[in-house]
């Protein structure tokens, strides 16, 4: 059933709230709109309620929250009915932890390394700290392990049906280690007195069979009432009261003897001994090299592809893993078919994607390359000085990202920095040129080497170590070197021999290997904890810029630089993702490209946003001496305001504005924790976040006469058409270059949304089936007059989804062949043809829309032509005209009945009617 060939993809993210029924009965509809496969994000067993689905907890179960396997199997007869395949987003990097889902994790809370899952966590069972020696930092509590135990939060219980105790916080299973059932038993008196003999001869030889066989005697045993009260009597022993406090020591005593130490949760980023998903405590790493996890996490997935059910795989951070190439190649051969694998990879501009056996990355890169022909580079410098005026900040992105680095090495990363000090550490101990290395050096030296690291990983392994491993860590030392205030910079000259493999004693050469490899594991979460989820959000001087993938720093691109990645994609990577939207963006396709629009009239701009800072003056407040918001957090306001303002959204709708202010309040709210300036998710500010929302709702209030929601709206109001140009344009490009096109899930219209979770918002899907219906009935001149509810981007999208699905070779293996523009606003088309034998198309897609349209409603081409790679007869795609230019045609002519034009000769099929499924 996988559909074939993936040539178009369309993201749903699946939750309790929609599920595979909901997905099933949307078949149809993506059907007629043209894409060829669904992809899904993660359909097995997550923590429940997850809204994500990244939270899992058996890879082998389809989640029953979303219907379970008999609801997916009827998704899956519904799309193989209608031709259409499926891409499954598959997590290896982690699973979700605490509570009481995971079997696997409360197994090795149980047994510790004696559980036979204990080699599938990344857990550091040799840790400095004494005290976790074997053991598992579990930190989840909501204060002071003592406050919480002495406020009796923490209960000992017993599981009648599995003859099992556990300690309980809350929603938190801490099962207890059967060794440990004596000291619980021989509470109960007499009547538990033999069976507790039993499990005290078990803790003398611990093992797993006696021990499940012991439990389940004492399950039978409880079902007598005598038995359940001796048990019951026993757990009061565990439970102090004030003034009482023996029951607190039996239990603390209990909790001590297990394989795991419950925390407060703030020691995680200091002490936590088990790597994470990035910092985040519920999801904990997997050792994914080990052979036997990797077949016992894929399982379902292999049955899967071997039963025709899924057609491609999504691989999320694929970054996290020991050994990615290795883990990819063991993917292609298990799957005993060809199976489409993307990686989800963020790439430097200046990174290429290492040969691995998959078809390309998930499509950031691209996200960005198009962003960029939609920023003008004339507007750099005064956006520069603007923002540099208004928020007195005169630091660069360097600056600000190499601060951001360090904080996150110091706080949020501290104890994966810690574990990879002592790695190093001890590798140096084994050498006299190099013991008197200091932990604490080497710690700075290592924070030193990351925080210049200029890519998120590098990638060596026991193959070796690449020309792009040793080109990256060149840089890292370099810039490091620079940096280092010491006089001796050996210790630097250490680290860079580690981490390529350069030691000089054969002897040393597997930990070095590893310790190498660890690294590399570490350096990803750094950067995008720091980049992403810290720099992003501090620096603002064009926010379309601070995009995932993207680099705040570079300011816009020529279509000629343009043309040249979009060659090089179609030569290393034809097959990769192309996409404007993910879960993950951190704002929706038509916002990012709305506000590119602001590189074109920054003048403009800034005479606006000082206009505005005087307007709300008065809306600021004065807390504990500082003014809120400052002048960049104001900033980053009103762009993100500019993105998200809906186009038919008026400043009179009380209703609409309110629910605005509240989309706008919740992202202001994220975005100062993310920059942990003012604010933080581990540290919130409440005052000064109180007043960020005073200051949000009083400047939007529109229940009384507000001057500058009317002069926001007319500014909105006057850009609002050339922004859904630039949108169209950024649309024909993704659905016709070089790669597989992908829809994030309602993508097919407007998209102003804000990073999760207003990107997660329901999705209107019966708006878009009537219209998807409607405008196929619609004359081209009247799509122009109701442009402000998508109709345009969802005819453009439905056209080119269906060529692509009538002529899949031509855009799976079509050449990509730049075109000449001649004229004046030469530089404001984006023109290219695709070419495949006989059958050809050629693209034309207008850029800079405000210096092209002068601020008026028409474009002014003046004498421009599009040189054609070819002589006529052209059909035009959307609007049906023949064009039967010999060599080259007025763009004016071109793009006069429609703002983009996608023009086909040779095509056999062009015939049908395209507006049909």
């Amino acid at each position: 059933m996988s559909g074939g060939a993936v040539r178009a993809t369309y993201r749903l993210q699946f939750h309790r709230g929609f599920t595979f029924a909901d997905a099933t009965g949307l078949v149809p509809y993506l059907a007629a709109l043209g894409v060829s496969h669904l992809y899904a994000s993660p359909i097995t067993e997550a923590r429940p309620g997850s809204t994500h689905g990244y939270d899992i907890v058996d890879h082998n179960r389809i989640n029953p929250e979303l219907g379970g396997d008999a609801d997916f199997r009827a998704l899956a007869a519904a799309l193989r009915a209608h031709g259409m395949g499926l891409v499954l987003d598959f997590v290896p990097n982690h699973m979700g932890i605490g509570g009481r889902d995971n079997a696997w994790w409360l197994d090795v809370l149980e047994w510790g390394r004696a559980s036979p899952f204990a080699e599938y966590f990344d857990i550091n069972w040799q840790a400095s700290r004494p005290d976790l020696k074997g053991r598992v930092l579990l930190p989840v509590l909501g204060d002071q392990y003592g406050v919480i135990l002495e406020a009796g939060e923490i209960r000992l219980d017993f599981d009648a049906a599995e003859g099992s105790f556990s300690a309980w916080y809350y929603e938190h299973r801490f099962p207890i280690s059967p060794p440990s059932y004596p000291a619980i038993l021989m509470a109960g008196g007499p009547a538990l007195s033999e069976i507790a003999e039993d499990f005290a001869a078990l803790a003398r030889r611990p093992a797993r069979e006696p021990a499940a066989a012991l439990k389940r005697r004492l399950a039978d045993a409880a079902r007598d009432p005598a038995v359940a009260g001796a048990i019951a009597a026993a757990l009061r022993q565990f439970r102090g009261r004030p003034g009482e406090p023996a029951g607190w020591r039996r239990l603390h005593r209990l909790l001590d003897a297990q394989a795991y130490r419950i925390a407060y949760w703030r020691v995680a980023a200091e002490e936590i001994n088990y790597r994470r998903f990035f910092n985040i405590n519920e999801l904990a790493a997997l050792r994914m090299e080990s052979p036997h996890l990797f077949e016992a996490t894929h399982r379902l997935l292999f049955q899967l592809i071997a039963e025709g059910v899924v057609g491609g795989v999504r691989i999320d951070h694929i970054d996290g893993l020991y050994d990615p190439r290795r883990y990819c190649e063991q993917l292609a051969e298990r799957s005993g078919k060809p199976l489409y694998t993307l990686v989800e990879k963020i790439l430097a501009r200046y990174e290429t994607l290492p040969d691995w056996p998959v078809a390309g990355s998930t499509g950031y890169d691209f996200a960005n390359q198009v962003l960029a022909l939609f920023v003008d580079p004339t507007g750099e410098e005064p956006m520069s000085r603007l923002y540099r005026r208004l928020t007195g900040r005169d630091g660069g992105f360097d600056e600000i990202l190499y601060a951001s680095k360090k904080r996150i090495m110091q706080v949020n990363l501290a104890s994966e920095m810690n574990v990879l000090a002592h790695e190093f550490h001890d590798l140096a101990m084994r050498d006299w040129r190099t013991r008197d290395f200091t932990l604490t050096g080497m710690r700075a030296a290592l924070e030193e080497v990351i925080a210049a690291f200029p890519v998120y990983r590098t990638y060596v392994s026991s193959r070796g170590v690449g020309a792009d491993d040793r080109r990256y860590n060149d840089w890292a030392l370099a810039l490091a070197r620079k940096r280092w205030r010491a006089a001796d910079h050996s210790i630097l000259d250490f680290v860079h021999g580690v981490l390529t493999l350069q030691t000089r004693r054969p002897v040393d050469a597997e930990p070095v290997l590893h310790t190498a490899m660890h690294f590399q594991q570490v350096t990803g979460p750094v950067m995008a904890k720091a980049c992403e989820d810290t720099a992003f959000y501090r620096y603002f001087r064009l926010l379309a810029l601070n995009e995932v993938g993207g680099d705040p720093r570079r300011f816009g691109m020529s279509v000629a630089a343009f043309h040249h990645l979009i060659a090089e994609r179609a030569r290393a990577w034809p097959r990769a993702m192309v996409t404007t939207a993910t879960h993950d963006t951190k704002r929706g396709e038509d916002a990012r490209v709305r506000l590119a629009l602001l590189s074109e009239l920054p003048r403009e701009w800034g005479r606006r946003v000082n206009s505005w800072l005087r307007l709300n003056r008065s809306r600021r407040s004065l807390i504990d001496g500082e003014i809120v918001p400052d002048r960049n957090v104001e900033y980053l306001f009103y762009q993100a305001l500019f993105g998200a303002w809906p186009p038919d959204l008026m400043p009179d709708d009380i209703a609409g504005i309110d629910a605005l202010a509240a989309r706008i309040e919740a992202y202001m709210i994220k975005a100062v924790r993310e920059g942990k300036e003012q604010s933080s998710w581990s540290n919130p500010q409440t005052a000064y976040e109180a007043g960020l929302q005073r200051f949000v709702r009083s400047v939007l209030d529109v229940s009384r006469p507000n001057p500058f929601v009317g002069d926001f709206h007319a500014f909105v109001e006057s850009l609002a058409r050339e922004a859904a140009l630039s949108s169209l344009s950024q649309l024909v490009l993704k659905l016709t270059v070089p790669g597989v096109p992908d829809t994030y899930q309602g993508g097919e219209l407007f998209d102003f949304s804000l990073v999760d979770p207003d990107n997660r918002r329901p999705v209107d899907w019966h708006s878009r089936q009537a219209l998807l219906a409607r405008i196929a009935q619609l004359p081209v001149r009247k799509l122009a007059e109701g442009w402000r509810d998508g109709r345009e981007k969802m005819f453009v999208a439905s056209r080119l989804l269906r060529l692509r699905r009538d002529h899949p070779e031509l855009f799976a293996e079509g050449d990509y062949l730049p075109l000449e523009v001649e004229g004046s606003r030469a530089t404001h088309l984006c023109a290219f043809a695709r070419r495949r034998d006989q059958q050809i198309l050629v693209v034309a897609a207008p850029r800079l829309m405000h210096r092209l349209h002068h601020g008026g409603a028409v474009a002014d081409w003046g004498a421009t032509a599009l040189v054609l790679p070819q002589p006529g007869p052209w059909h035009d795609l959307f609007t049906g005209k023949r064009i039967d230019a010999e060599d080259k045609v007025a763009v004016a002519d071109l793009l006069g009945d429609f703002p983009v034009s996608v023009l086909t000769a040779c095509l056999p099929a062009e015939g049908r009617d395209l507006r049909q499924p």
